[in-house]
């Protein structure tokens, strides 16, 4: 694992997220209930941003664009997309589920840090 120093852990407060580049990646890191995750900043149903998505009571961050859900910790879905109604089943279709990539995290010298493989 190639561990790489992503930000200064005082620039991601409680309940913030924020974009970085990490070898040609865009990672939306977010410091949710005091657990800092990392996932891909791209919703792999059609490849649209996350920065925006809503993070919901059971762990799980929600596409703002058609709604699917996963699992902040493993990346797997819990919905695939369900918004709008009955097109966002047709575009479900155009692309099957895949898991949203998660990244391990660490705090480590003041810094968080991200591993990539």
């Amino acid at each position: 694992m190639n561990w790489i120093k992503v930000l200064p852990q005082n620039e991601l407060g409680a309940n913030e997220r924020k974009v970085v580049k990490v070898e040609q990646r865009a990672i939306l890191l977010l410091n949710h209930n005091n657990q800092i995750y990392a996932v891909e900043n791209s919703c792999p149903h059609l490849k649209l941003p996350m920065k925006n998505g809503k993070i919901t009571s059971d762990g799980a961050i929600v596409c703002p664009f058609h709604r699917s859900a996963f699992d902040l910790s493993t990346g797997n879905v819990k919905e695939w997309s369900p918004f709008p109604p009955g097109i966002g089943k047709v575009l479900g279709v155009v692309s099957k589920e895949k898991t949203l990539a998660v990244f391990p995290t660490r705090l480590e010298e003041g810094s968080i840090w991200v591993g990539l493989q």
